[in-house]
C-alpha cells in the first residue's frame, strides 16, 4: 500500500507540475504558454512574406506539441485575434458576437513585423528537443516588451489558476519606457470590446475590476448598447437581458442585434418605460455589468509566483537592456570578425601574398608561406594575427574574385564597418538611451499602421458603484399571513405583512419562540399565531431591540429576554427561549409598560405586577432570560 500511495504522490506532483509550467500558466519572459510559443515558433519557420494555410500551421506545429490538431487551431484563432503577433485572412470568428472561426483549411495567417521585433532573435533563443527528440523549440523567446500585460492571459491549473487582464501596447510601452529612466508609472486595463472599467479595486494587476457595456441612451425609448464589457458576446448579453425581461425585472418590448464589425444591440422598450429608468436595471439584472477578479500569476525562474504590473514593468525593463547589450555585443564580434578578415582579403590580394605558394607542394608549406607573408604587416593585421582558419578562408578566394578585386570598395566597405562598430560602442555607453530610442521605434510604428493592433485606449476609465439589485428592484409584491391556516407567502390569501421584492429575505418567529430566515416564499406553513414577521435586513436588525417575554417549563415563572438579531444561516432553525418555555409576549419597541398576572395562590396578596421593558438590559443572542418573579405567570397584558 505504501508503494502504491507514493507512486500516486509522485504521479500526480508531476502531473500537477507539467499542467502549471508547460500547458495553464504563461512564462513572465515572453508571456506566452507552451502552445503559442510554438504557433509563434512554427510560423517563423513557415515565414516566407506569404499567407500560409492554418491548417498547414497546425500540421507543422504538431511537431512540437504533443497534443491534439484541435487544441492548436483554437489556440492559434485566440492569438490571432489579439491583432498583434500573427495576420489574418480569412473569417478568424468574431470576438464580439462569439461566432467561431471557418475551418482551418479556408483560413490563411502570416507571422508580423511586430512579432518578428520583439520576438525573434534565433542567436539568443535557448533550444532544446521537441517531445519526440527529432527536433528543436524554444525553451523561451526573448522577448523585449511585457506581452503577458499586453495580451493577458487566463488559465487553471492544479491549486491556483491565473487570470491577467489585457493592457494598451502604447500605455505599456511608455511604462517601459518611463521604468528605463526612472520615472514613476501607473497602468490600468484596456480590453478590446471596450466599455467601462472602475480600477479602484485593481491592486495593480491584482485584486477586482468592475466592467459595464456602453450605452447610447439618445432615444428616450430605446437603448443601444455600443460596446461591450470584458469577457461578454452580443449572445451573452442578449440572453442575459431576455432573462431578466422574463423574470419580470425589466420591461422591454423587444431586441435586435445588428453587430458586425461593431458592437450595436437594439433594446427597444416598453409603453411607459423610458430609457434613463431602465439602466441601472440593466445594470443589476444582466451581463451589463460584472465583476472580475484578477491574479496575476505567472512563471518566473521556473516556478509559479504572483506579481504585480509594475514588478512585471521593473522585470521587463532590465530584461531589454540585457537583450540590447547581448545584440550589439554579438553584432559588435561579428563586425569585428568581418573586418578582420577583409583586413586579410586586402593584404592577401593587394601585396600579393598568394603568390607565394605557388613553389610549395605540401599543406604545411602553403600554410607557413601565407603566414609568413602576413609578418610585414602584424601592426594591421593586429593583434589576432593570422590563424589557420584564417589561412584557410583566403585560399578558397576564387581566382576570378581576385583578378576582379576592387580595392577602393574593399576599402569603403572596411570603413563602413568601423564606423558600425564606433557606433556600436557608442549605444552600448549609453544603453539606456538606446533601450528607449528602441520603445520609440516600436511605438511609432504601431501609431502609423493599424496592421499592429490597437494603438488608442478602447475602455474608458469611470469610477462607479456597483449597482444593488435590491436598490433597483420594485417592490411591488405583497407578503401575505393567513393567521386561521398559519400559511405565509405572495400567493397566499390573508393580511399583507410587507411590500416586498423578490430578493428580499424574510424572518419570522412562530408562536413557539423559534425563528428562521428564508427567502421570499410563494406559498410555505409558518404555523398559526405567528408573533412577528417582517424583513431579515441586517442594517434594520442590527438596530431592532427584540423583547421576549415567557415562562420557564418548570415552575412558569416569568422572564424578559432582550436581544438583538445579527446574524444567521438561511433556513436554519433558531429559538429565543429555552426548550418547553411559553412564549407570552414579543415587542420590537425600545420602551414600553406591560402587566403581568400570577396564578392565585393560597397567601399571594399582589396577583399583578407592572414593568418597563426598558428596565431590562440587552443582552446577546444566546444568554438566558432575567426572571421578573418567583410567581406563576398566567398572562402578559401590554400597555
Amino acid at each position: 500500500m505504501a508503494y502504491i500511495k507514493n507512486l500516486f504522490d509522485k504521479n500526480f506532483l508531476e502531473y500537477a507540475s507539467y499542467v502549471i509550467k508547460d500547458r495553464a500558466i504563461p512564462d513572465l519572459e515572453d508571456g506566452l504558454k507552451p502552445v503559442q510559443r510554438r504557433i509563434l515558433h512554427t510560423l517563423f519557420e513557415k515565414d516566407d512574406g506569404k499567407f500560409h494555410k492554418v491548417a498547414n500551421i497546425v500540421g507543422d506545429c504538431m511537431k512540437y506539441h504533443p497534443h491534439g490538431d484541435a487544441s492548436i487551431g483554437s489556440a492559434l484563432v485566440v492569438l490571432a485575434n489579439k491583432d498583434y503577433f500573427i495576420e489574418r485572412q480569412g473569417n478568424f470568428g468574431n470576438i464580439f458576437t462569439g461566432d467561431e472561426a471557418s475551418a482551418a483549411r479556408y483560413i490563411e495567417c502570416r507571422i508580423t513585423a511586430l512579432a518578428k521585433n520583439i520576438f525573434y532573435n534565433p542567436k539568443l533563443t535557448e533550444f532544446a528537443d521537441s517531445y519526440d527528440g527529432r527536433n528543436r523549440e524554444p525553451v523561451l523567446f526573448p522577448a523585449k516588451v511585457p506581452v503577458v500585460l499586453i495580451m493577458g492571459a487566463e488559465g487553471i491549473a492544479v491549486g491556483m489558476s491565473t487570470r491577467i487582464l489585457p493592457h494598451n501596447i502604447i500605455e505599456v510601452l511608455e511604462a517601459e519606457r518611463a521604468c528605463l529612466l526612472g520615472k514613476k508609472f501607473q497602468l490600468f486595463p484596456d480590453f478590446p470590446t471596450g466599455g467601462m472599467v472602475d480600477v479602484s479595486d485593481y491592486r495593480d494587476g491584482n485584486g477586482r475590476v468592475l466592467v459595464r457595456a456602453k450605452f447610447d441612451t439618445s432615444d428616450p425609448k430605446r437603448i443601444l448598447i455600443k460596446e461591450l464589457p470584458f469577457g461578454s458576446t452580443t449572445e451573452s448579453i442578449i440572453n442575459s437581458i431576455e432573462s431578466a425581461a422574463k423574470a419580470g425585472r425589466i420591461k422591454i418590448q423587444g431586441i435586435n442585434d445588428f453587430t458586425t464589425e461593431s458592437v450595436e444591440i437594439e433594446i427597444r422598450l416598453a409603453r411607459g418605460v423610458y430609457a434613463e429608468e431602465i439602466v441601472d436595471a440593466l445594470y443589476a439584472f444582466t451581463d451589463c455589468e460584472q465583476s472580475i477578479s484578477v491574479n496575476l500569476l505567472v512563471i518566473k525562474d521556473k516556478l509559479p509566483a504572483v506579481m504585480t504590473v509594475t514588478e512585471v514593468i521593473q522585470h521587463h525593463a532590465k530584461q531589454l537592456v540585457k537583450l540590447l547589450t547581448k545584440e550589439l555585443e554579438i553584432e559588435k564580434r561579428e563586425l569585428q570578425d568581418r573586418l578582420h578578415l577583409r583586413t586579410l582579403e586586402r593584404i592577401f590580394i593587394e601585396e600579393r601574398i598568394y603568390k607565394a605558394i605557388e613553389s610549395m607542394k605540401t599543406a604545411k608549406g602553403v600554410e607557413d608561406a601565407v603566414i609568413a607573408g602576413f609578418k610585414p604587416f602584424a601592426k594591421e593585421v593586429g593583434s589576432r594575427g593570422v590563424s589557420s582558419d584564417d589561412v584557410e578562408h583566403l585560399l578558397k578566394i576564387p581566382i576570378r574574385r581576385i583578378s576582379l578585386y576592387d580595392i577602393n570598395k574593399a576599402r569603403d566597405e572596411m570603413v563602413q564597418i568601423q564606423n558600425r562598430i564606433k557606433e556600436i560602442n557608442g549605444h552600448l555607453k549609453n544603453i539606456i538611451a538606446y533601450a528607449t530610442a528602441y520603445i520609440d521605434g516600436i511605438e511609432a510604428r504601431i501609431k502609423a499602421s493599424e496592421d499592429f493592433g490597437r494603438g488608442k485606449r478602447r475602455t474608458e476609465l469611470l469610477s462607479f458603484a456597483k449597482v444593488d439589485v435590491k436598490e433597483v428592484v420594485k417592490k411591488d409584491l405583497e407578503l401575505k399571513y393567513d393567521k386561521a391556516t398559519g400559511y405565509l407567502g405572495t400567493a397566499v390569501s390573508g393580511d399583507v405583512v410587507a411590500e416586498v421584492s423578490p430578493f428580499d429575505r424574510i424572518l419570522t418567529l412562530k408562536k413557539d419562540g423559534s425563528w428562521s430566515v428564508t427567502n421570499l416564499p410563494e406559498k410555505v406553513f409558518a404555523g398559526q399565531g405567528a408573533w412577528w414577521i417582517g424583513l431579515a435586513d441586517k442594517e434594520v436588525l442590527s438596530s431592532t431591540v427584540f423583547t421576549i417575554i415567557y415562562k420557564d417549563k418548570e415552575k412558569s415563572y416569568p422572564y424578559i429576554k432582550r436581544c438583538v438579531i445579527e446574524g444567521w444561516i438561511m433556513n436554519k432553525d433558531y429559538s429565543l427561549v429555552p426548550e418547553g418555555a411559553e412564549l407570552l409576549h414579543v415587542d420590537t419597541r425600545d420602551k414600553f409598560s406591560f402587566t403581568v398576572r400570577y396564578a392565585p395562590k393560597p397567601r399571594l396578596k399582589i396577583l399583578t405586577e407592572n414593568f418597563k421593558a426598558q428596565d431590562y438590559p440587552v443582552r446577546g443572542l444566546k444568554a438566558g432570560g432575567i426572571r421578573l418573579a418567583s410567581k406563576e405567570a398566567v398572562e402578559v397584558s401590554v400597555k
